[in-house]
């Protein structure tokens, strides 16, 4: 099978770990890199990413010459959760006529959200001939395609309550840095007034739902509150006082005739002694699963957007969603 061209765009530690699973497969060709850190600029991506070799590929500053340069097959698109910053850089990828898999949040299901830029990125990626997918753990897959896949068994479903919960003592330092890990309760209220800390795609998790399950949402809500230590908790590599935050409770709301009919809960703090994912689908029949554990974030995000790939490349042209492609899959 001819090898799939891939550039990274976005060395940062997610794109780092996709330069290692993809590398692992014979399938894909690392073709190049892309980053802005002066730190990064000029060394060899397999290095920045920890392979203990090199790949011959250096990461470059400037992505437009780069993929001039390559000529990718695809590009996987690591930089940020907003789809206002990341417009910039989609639009240089489609004009280059590469397809996309991002794990940008907020371009999961942007139709109902941003439906200004949502409706440019698809119409650029028609012209192009290309495609356009976002995905991830969350959004992407636990809390939004998860469910509504459970439901293909239902004779009606009346409501749907997900629930993430996580140990965040677990996870990578910029992910507890994102949901308050240690800062005060007045530094959380700050942050949150910012638009800071907060865990994206809830907003757009729900849409996906509602799309997929013929429910016209009149409105969503996306509460956010800390999780506050009650004592003083000590933590492998640090200790929170009693008073000060350990992580984050974020609800997500979507109605219908007054009913909140989807509920999404999403807990992330240091110290959970069980973490675990859950759907509960209130319909006939019911449907109570749990994943003891909990699914690892950081391998399964970049797990389902390197299996997307070939589901990319062969999706008709515009911007998808998870919802709309071929089911992802793991592959040898």
């Amino acid at each position: 099978m001819e090898k799939i061209k891939v550039v990274v765009y976005g060395i940062g530690p997610i794109g780092a770990k996709m330069v290692q699973y993809l590398s692992e497969r014979e399938i894909f060709e690392i073709v190049g890199a892309v980053d802005i850190a002066a730190d990064k600029a000029g060394r060899d991506v397999g290095q920045i990413a920890g392979l203990g070799q090199n790949l011959g590929v250096k990461v470059e500053s400037d992505g437009k010459s780069l993929l001039e340069k390559v000529r990718p097959d695809v590009v996987v698109l690591t930089t940020t959760s907003i789809l206002e910053k990341i417009k910039p850089q989609v639009v240089e990828i489609l004009e280059q006529g590469a397809c996309i898999v991002s794990t940008c949040e907020e371009l999961t299901f942007p139709w109902y959200t941003n439906p200004l830029i949502a409706g440019e990125i698809d119409s650029l990626a028609k012209k192009m001939g290309v495609s356009v997918l976002a995905t991830g753990v969350n959004p992407g897959f636990l809390m939004d395609l998860l469910p509504v896949t459970l439901t293909g068994v239902c004779r009606h479903v009346e409501d749907i309550t997900v629930y993430r919960v996580q140990n965040a003592s677990n996870r990578r330092i910029p992910f507890q840095q994102k949901v308050g890990v240690g800062i005060s309760t007045d530094e959380f209220k700050a942050r949150l007034s910012k638009g800071v800390l907060r865990h994206v795609g809830l907003t757009e998790s729900m849409h996906l739902i509602s799309s997929r399950m013929g429910w016209k949402l009149d409105k969503t809500e996306d509460v956010i509150e800390p999780v506050v230590a009650d004592v003083r908790t000590v933590l492998k590599d640090s200790t929170i006082e009693k008073g000060y935050v350990l992580g984050v409770k974020q609800t997500g709301f979507g109605y219908v005739d007054g009913k909140a009919i989807i509920k999404l809960i999403f807990i992330a703090a240091a110290g959970i002694a069980e973490s675990y994912d859950r759907i509960v689908i209130n319909g006939a029949p019911p449907i109570d699963m749990t994943i003891k554990d909990g699914v690892n974030g950081d391998i399964a995000t970049c797990s389902i957007v390197m299996n997307a790939i070939p589901v990319v490349l062969r999706v008709k042209p515009g911007l998808r969603t998870m919802a709309d492609v071929e089911p992802v899959s793991c592959f040898a």
